[in-house]
């Protein structure tokens, strides 16, 4: 994916654990006071993704995949793919 290093921000956790996200971002995601995130975690990995108002079955088909990954990970089960193909399918998600 092109320019992906360009949308690499970086920020740090607060004393109660809460974390900023960098203006830039919120801009491009339109992220206002009030939207709704959903929060993944695994094995030292944090994924936010920005959610209309609730979740849809296909989000719910994308975690349980997400999930299925994450265990083919752990079992050895992967192939090496280009961080471009990772950021397409990111982006698709």
């Amino acid at each position: 994916m092109p320019g992906a290093t360009q949308e690499l921000e970086f920020t740090k956790a607060s004393s109660k654990g809460q974390v900023v996200i960098p203006t830039k971002i919120r801009k491009k995601l339109k992220i206002e006071e009030g939207s709704i995130l959903a929060i993944a975690a695994e094995n030292g990995m944090i994924v936010l993704k920005k959610m209309d108002s609730k979740l849809t079955e296909k989000d719910l088909k994308t975690l349980r995949l997400v999930k299925e990954a994450w265990n083919d990970i752990e079992r050895g089960k992967y192939k090496v793919r280009p961080p471009e193909t990772f950021f397409e399918e990111l982006r698709e998600w």
